[in-house]
């Protein structure tokens, strides 16, 4: 069995369906894992979600910000925006089915000595309590009080993690780190403005900068910032968003040697 890390899919299928070509990929024997954002901005939002749906048991994701977005307005807390590409989802006669999987997918996902997640881990938190935390927010999630979470969901405050926190604004803080979060302080600060992954407002930095931070012994796969365009950002982290619905390629990673296949 070959286990594959796929980047920020983000509806575009075509350039998917030809990487797995590419790896002679066969979802009775291999795996695919995805760093979240499968959905919205591409062409086929629909046909990819069904897709990886069908799957099974060959495929896992984390959730990323877009996943979240597409939940929170089919549960009528949120319209989507113009720049949405959720229509067909909304009206697909299999909506219930998609969302009912899409919602019960982690924020957080170890397979074998690799930790996936969507945007990354504040430096302030060690593993596993970026474990902990992401389990609090997806046991929320697949709750009856999944309707306060996503009505609470969208804001920039708080700006940083304290295990006072409770409620909403704990989910809330919870889920920006591990799904929106670019720049940070080392003290967990967050700057949800800037997409620049070039310069950054002082005192911020990348997350995965800073040289305390406690998972930096952790290989971590990690997408969200296409503006990184896959950059190698260190030892241990491996860029998987290189910007596919913006132009760019879309980039899969071979877990057992590491290796980048990317199709444009």
């Amino acid at each position: 069995m070959t286990s594959y890390a796929v980047g920020d899919i983000q509806g575009c299928l075509e350039p998917l369906l030809k990487l797995l070509e590419t790896v002679s990929f066969d979802p009775a024997s291999d795996q695919l894992i995805a760093v979240g954002d499968l959905i919205n901005r591409g062409p086929q939002s629909l046909e990819t979600l069904r897709f990886c749906h069908g799957l099974g048991d060959s495929f896992k994701t984390v959730l990323g910000n877009h996943d979240l977005h597409l939940l929170a307005v089919a549960h009528g807390v949120r319209s989507p925006t113009s720049k949405d590409t959720l229509d067909e989802i909304l009206a697909a006669p299999d909506r219930e089915e998609l969302l009912a999987w899409l919602q019960q997918q982690p924020l957080l996902l170890s397979i074998d000595d690799y930790t996936v997640v969507h945007a990354g881990i504040p430096p302030i938190w060690d593993l596993g309590q970026a474990r902990s935390l992401a389990a609090e927010v997806n046991e929320v999630l697949r709750s009856d009080r999944r309707g306060e979470y996503f009505n609470h969901m969208y804001g920039n405050h708080p700006l940083v993690w304290s295990e006072d926190l409770q409620g909403p604004e704990r989910w809330r803080v919870i889920t920006n780190y591990l799904t929106r979060m670019r720049l940070c302080t080392p003290d967990g600060i967050l700057e949800l403005e800037s997409k620049d992954a070039v310069s950054a407002p002082a005192p911020f930095a990348p997350w995965f900068e800073h040289q305390d931070r406690n998972t930096a012994h952790n290989k971590i796969i990690f997408g969200h910032w296409a503006a990184l365009e896959g950059r190698d950002c260190g030892h241990n982290l491996f860029a998987l968003d290189t910007g596919c619905v913006w132009g760019g390629p879309m980039r899969l990673m071979n877990l057992e040697t590491k290796a980048y296949i990317e199709q444009p």
